[in-house]
C-alpha cells in the first residue's frame, strides 16, 4: 500500500495508535488525529516518519462539524487526497446512567461523535475515492453491534452504533461500483495498556473472562483493519466483524 493516505481518528493513543503503526508499516502516509493529546500524537508523528513515510498530526473534534472539514482540508493540503478513512474517533460517557439521568448536551454530543461525524466525514472523502475508483472506509463499533440488542446504561452510545451499523451496509452497497470498501471492526472489551501491546505481549497472560483465554491487544485490532485495507480485500465490505475473542460484553459468560 506504498503512498496510500490513510487518515485515523482519535489515533494519538489505543487503538487508533495501533492502526496507524499498521499501516505505516504498510507503506501508508499516515494523517494522525487528537484532541487533547497533542504531545502523544507528536510522538506517535516522529516514530512513524522514522518507518521511512510522510506523516502528519492534525487537531480536530469529531464532534464539530466545522473541525471536521478542517481536518479532511488539512490532510489533503499537506498530504494528498484521503484513500483509507479509519473512523476511531467516538465520544464515550464512562459512568453508567439510565437515558433519563443523560442531560441533553451528552445526547448531542454522544450522537453527533458517534454518528454523524463519521457521516460527514465519509461523505467529504467519497469524491475523491470515486474519482481514483479505490477506497477503504473503516468504522468503529462495539462487539454484538449488528445484533441492535439493548445495551443498559448505554442507551446513547449503543443507539449511535448500532445507527452506524446499518449506514456502513447502505454505505457499501452504494459504493461498491466505484472499488469503496465499508467495514464496521468491533473491539471486544480491550482495556487499558492492553490497546497499544502486541499479541506477543499479551500471550501467556490468563483472563478467564474471555473464552479465547487471554486479554485482547491493539494489535488484534489493527491487523484486521490493516487487512481489509488491502488491495485484494476489495470483496469484503458491508461487513460488522466482532474482534472479542468469544466475549460477548453485554451478556458476559459466567
Amino acid at each position: 500500500m506504498k503512498g496510500k493516505i490513510a487518515l485515523i481518528t482519535g489515533s494519538a493513543k489505543g487503538l487508533g495508535k495501533m492502526t496507524a503503526l499498521s499501516l505505516a508499516d504498510q507503506g501508508c502516509d499516515i494523517a494522525l488525529n487528537y484532541v487533547h493529546s497533542r504531545a502523544e500524537a507528536e510522538l506517535l508523528q516522529a516514530q512513524i516518519i522514522a518507518k521511512g513515510v510522510r506523516c502528519i498530526a492534525v487537531q480536530a473534534d469529531i464532534s464539530n462539524i466545522e473541525e471536521i472539514h478542517a481536518l479532511v482540508g488539512a490532510v489533503e493540503a499537506q498530504l494528498g487526497p484521503i484513500d483509507i478513512l479509519v473512523n476511531n474517533a467516538g465520544p464515550f460517557v464512562r459512568e453508567r446512567r439510565v437515558f433519563a439521568d443523560y442531560a441533553e448536551a451528552e445526547v448531542q454530543m454522544l450522537v453527533q461523535g458517534n454518528l454523524l461525524g463519521p457521516m460527514i466525514l465519509d461523505q467529504l472523502v467519497l469524491p475523491e475515492m470515486r474519482r481514483k475508483q479505490w477506497g477503504r472506509i473503516i468504522h468503529f463499533g462495539f462487539s454484538h453491534a449488528g445484533e441492535a440488542r439493548s445495551w443498559p446504561h448505554r442507551a446513547v452510545y449503543a443507539a449511535a452504533k448500532v445507527g452506524l451499523v446499518s449506514f456502513t451496509k447502505t454505505l457499501a452497497v452504494e459504493e461498491a461500483p466505484y472499488g469503496i470498501t465499508v467495514n464496521m471492526v468491533c473491539p471486544g472489551d480491550i482495556r487499558g495498556a492492553n490497546k497499544e501491546k502486541t499479541i506477543q505481549e499479551i500471550a501467556g497472560i490468563p483472563d478467564k473472562e474471555t473464552p479465547r483465554g487471554r486479554p485482547g491487544s491493539g494489535e488484534d485490532i489493527a491487523r484486521v483493519i490493516t487487512y481489509l485495507c488491502l488491495d485484494h480485500s476489495d470483496f469484503i465490505t458491508g461487513n460488522i466483524m466482532d474482534v472479542s475473542g468469544g466475549l460477548d460484553p453485554i451478556r458476559p459468560t459466567i
